[in-house]
């Protein structure tokens, strides 16, 4: 039996990839309790609208969409580029919605996604070694020593970022922006402009015709609301547990805690420790959660994750974001599908079809293949069925912007082109064009199981 939790009691715990190195310790308290005075970033209520939805999820009924910036960077925060991180999201969301047959739960990798955990804690540059940079919210890329210095005062900038990023987002899904007519016009310009476009001919006619079908039967944005509303919701990797800790309130409500820094938090593969300090504190918060399930992962240590951050077993709490890599999936998934399956917990499960297939170019780029991405994808959804489990998302670290940091895709990026465009602070993303073909390519897939099961049906 674990003690009872508070808020603080993964300071009790060993605690990976959390810097130790802040040159004043006092300063950081210090910022830690202004943090705990301002205003939440998400309310309670929200997130257990999310819970329920993704309590949808988990029985099939729907289909999660997650996806946003590797990490988020003070230099690049500009209205455009959330607005057009958004306009990517929607037009995916209507993609799968209408391949699936089924509502899309749409989170984004945004408004407090900047710490990111490092392999190596030290960099070295022309026999200079300085602190590895690990998010704006800790220190900065520029390689001097005052840059890569951990500086409380980031997190400030960072909660400020965040809440003028969610208050923009909302405007964005309320005000009318994310109007479906809105989001079928982008994605219609996406088909005409790729040179995969035929390909994806059919599916954006088939949604213009569903579109019009719906208008002649008098169902419009001014009779249905719904149709220019949309709920979008936010997540980050619950990195920095001080920053969590002074965002976690009590609901006044129902007297429950909740990380009001955002509706859906995750504890990363490198950080998902049993006795360590971020699964103590994800036990106790009541927001839904998210695990990053990698190759290292062993089925009994994952039941005994389950045990200890879903033991009541509801519906919508945990989701499991498989990150194997094309070539390590069909060897490491099946086997922890199986043993979840069997132990009858009810996940939701979806894929990150990114981590995994990471490389380094012959010119130093980090990059990611479009086509290992969408194999790991593929696999995912083939390999979850056979197991008695829902292939229930997607987990992709994108933006809006037509950067040049994966190769492939209906682009057709190669490496060469890779120096053009790259602008990620930490890990390369799908640009707005590679994301869109990923959904459309989803989309075929989700079409053919779902025709699949309608002929078995039917015969």
């Amino acid at each position: 039996m674990r003690d009872k939790w508070t808020p603080a009691g993964w300071r009790a715990l060993p605690a990976k990839h959390i810097p130790t190195d802040y040159p004043d310790p006092e300063a950081l308290t210090r910022v830690e309790q202004q943090l705990r005075s301002y205003p939440p970033l998400v309310f309670a209520g929200e997130a257990r609208n999310l819970k329920a939805r993704l309590a949808d999820v988990a029985a099939g009924k729907a289909f999660l969409l997650q996806g946003g910036d590797c990490a988020e960077s003070f230099k690049e925060f500009h209205p455009d580029n959330i607005r057009d991180t958004f306009r990517t999201l929607m037009a995916m969301s209507v993609v799968l919605t209408f391949a699936a047959s089924r509502p899309v739960v749409k989170i984004g990798r945004l408004a407090g996604q900047f710490g990111k955990p490092r392999s190596e804690l030290t960099e070295t540059q022309d026999g200079v070694s300085l602190p590895s940079y690990r998010g704006d919210n800790i220190n900065g890329m520029d390689f001097t020593l005052e840059s890569r210095t951990p500086d409380p005062e980031r997190l400030l900038k960072a909660y400020s970022q965040s809440a003028a990023t969610l208050n923009l987002i909302r405007a964005f899904a309320n005000g009318g922006y994310a109007d479906l007519h809105n989001v079928h016009r982008w994605m219609v310009g996406f088909v005409a402009d790729s040179q995969q476009g035929k390909r994806y001919q059919e599916i954006a006619d088939r949604i213009s015709e569903a579109i019009d079908f719906m208008g002649a039967c008098g169902i419009t944005p001014e009779s249905v609301p719904q149709m220019k509303q949309v709920d979008v919701y936010t997540s980050h990797e619950a990195l920095l547990l001080g920053f969590e800790e002074a965002m976690t309130r009590i609901d006044s409500t129902t007297g429950d805690w909740y990380d009001t820094s955002a509706h859906f938090v995750w504890i990363g593969d490198r950080t998902r420790q049993l006795d360590g300090a971020h699964v103590e504190f994800a036990r106790g918060i009541k927001n839904p959660i998210g695990l990053k399930c990698g190759p290292s992962l062993d089925a009994d240590e994952l039941l005994r994750l389950i045990d200890v951050l879903n033991p009541n077993d509801e519906p919508g709490r945990l989701t499991l974001i498989a990150r194997f890599g094309a070539d390590k999936v069909e060897a490491g998934l099946p086997k922890l599908a199986r043993a979840v399956t069997k132990a009858g917990r009810s996940v939701v499960w979806s894929c990150d079809p990114m981590h995994g297939n990471t490389l380094k170019t012959d010119s130093g780029f980090k990059t990611r293949p479009f086509d290992r991405i969408l194999a790991e994808v593929r696999a995912f959804t083939d390999i979850l069925p056979a197991e008695g489990a829902y292939p229930g998302g997607v987990h992709v670290e994108m933006t809006g912007q037509q950067v040049t940091e994966c190769i492939g895709g209906a682009a057709a990026l190669k490496e060469e082109d890779l120096s053009s465009r790259y602008h990620t602070h930490c890990d390369p993303r799908l640009n707005g064009q590679q994301a869109l073909d990923l959904a459309f390519l989803i989309a075929e897939q989700l079409r053919g199981a779902r025709d699949a099961g309608r002929r078995a049906r039917a015969g």
